[in-house]
């Protein structure tokens, strides 16, 4: 099928202008792009709900975002639940538990309350006994945002669940164009140049739990913190098993990570990273920013540094594979310290001295910090042979989760980082 764009409806959504490069324009060239053509897949709110039920425990297939609260890890299977893993015994973790979700991508918990989104509507699930889970609240509508994707807003009464490749077609630009994502009647088309993979909907004692670094919910205090693809959204959850809406302060565009620390939250998105306080929690407020090319952004942070990765990749449209250490001593003027080129670093943990950094495909790599000057001088260890993308070090035990599956290790000796268990995921080829 071969469409012009003079006679094809369609807009370029303001959301993506940032992806989209057009370069030496003029009335005369014309050049022809593949796009792969897609339609929003909708199911309705009663279908969303019906979809929720405990399940007996299932294999890791593909694993999302991590959390660990007790003795328990919880991982996420993006877009359908959460597994709960007891880790009382980190060498023989035991997965117990399947939380079917639909449309769940993000999960924190406090006081045995676990929080998970559900497409557009925020869930809180009893944990507090394994055996006999419940759900005891769903707020619906509170993330609306998810709701549009790509210029397509769905009506009341259904959710945008996912996107179906339907064929790929040609179109004919009046200017040399790279491509990018055009919105046409029915769905999107997305340029091959641009854009390898498919859209994707999601593109998240201590009583709170820990997450990783590419977590888009945390919680502090009496509040849970959850960013959207714009917005930081608050709910108060001082009686944890009401959440209640409070408000949502704009961020910024693709918003992708929060990390909390002390009265701060550290809000990484493809612009940059942004700074938070909530010391009024119920109404954090802007800080400062650091912005930088668009590149995906994961952080991490102390009291005097923040550790940021800047990733290339399809979703992220960047050109750059880096860790920036960025000087927050000022916490109204943050300012990049010094850079290290990495090979394609997503996720990182921090204990101390101690720098974990995710490289998916490439590994994980352990570094002392204590000299921010000469970091990539310091590399503690290098595991090369798995792939991971997320990492939380805790009580010198460290939970690595990526394509491989979970892993933990023991760096108690940190000279000596030891393998204590690993959980596979199970492909559907197998």
């Amino acid at each position: 099928m071969k469409l012009n764009k003079n006679d094809t409806l369609y807009m370029i959504s303001s959301t993506f202008l940032a992806l989209l490069a057009f370069s030496g324009c003029s009335d005369t060239c014309e050049t022809t792009n593949t796009y792969t053509y897609f339609e929003p897949v909708y199911a309705t709110s009663q279908e969303v709900k019906d979809g929720f039920k405990i399940g007996e425990p299932v294999e890791l297939k593909s694993p999302g975002k991590i959390y660990l609260y007790g003795q328990y890890v919880l991982i996420n299977e993006p877009g359908e639940g959460v597994h709960i893993i007891n880790n009382a015994d980190n060498k023989n973790p035991v997965i117990e538990k399947f939380i079917y979700i639909p449309g769940n991508f993000d999960i924190a918990v406090k006081n045995n309350i676990l929080y998970a989104d559900s497409y557009v509507d925020l869930l809180a699930i009893d944990i507090s006994d394994i055996g006999n889970i419940g759900l005891v609240t769903r707020l619906e509508n509170v993330f609306p945002n998810y709701n549009i994707q790509f210029g397509f807003a769905a009506s009341d009464g259904v959710v945008i669940t996912g996107w179906e490749e339907v064929q790929k077609i040609e179109m004919t630009d009046e200017c040399r164009s790279t491509g990018g994502l055009v919105l046409l009647e029915f769905g999107i088309a997305m340029s091959d140049v641009s854009f390898a993979a498919s859209p994707n909907a999601s593109s998240p004692a201590n009583p709170t739990g820990l997450g990783g670094s590419i977590a888009r919910f945390a919680v502090q205090s009496d509040f849970l913190y959850a960013v959207d693809s714009y917005n930081l959204n608050v709910f108060d959850i001082s009686d944890t098993s009401s959440p209640m809406y409070e408000n949502s302060v704009e961020v910024s565009w693709n918003v992708e990570t929060i990390f909390p620390f002390k009265d701060k939250l550290f809000i990484g998105a493809q612009a940059g990273m942004f700074i938070f306080d909530t010391s009024v929690p119920a109404n954090p407020t802007y800080v400062s920013s650091f912005l930088h090319v668009t590149a995906c952004d994961p952080v991490v942070a102390n009291d005097d540094y923040a550790f940021v990765t800047l990733r290339s990749g399809n979703a992220c449209q960047g050109f750059t594979n880096q860790l920036d250490v960025i000087d927050i001593s000022s916490i109204e003027n943050p300012r990049l310290h010094k850079t290290y080129q990495m090979q394609n670093p997503y996720g990182l943990g921090l204990d101390g001295d101690v720098l974990f950094v995710c490289e998916a495909e490439f590994g994980l790599r352990v570094y002392n910090i204590t000299d921010v000057d000469n970091i990539s001088s310091n590399l503690i260890a290098a595991f090369t042979d798995i792939n991971v993308f997320d990492v939380i070090p805790w009580q010198k035990v460290l939970l690595a989760v990526g394509e491989d599956g979970l892993y933990q290790y023991d760096y108690s000796d940190i000279e000596s980082i030891e393998l204590l268990s690993f959980i596979p995921i199970i492909s559907n080829g197998e």
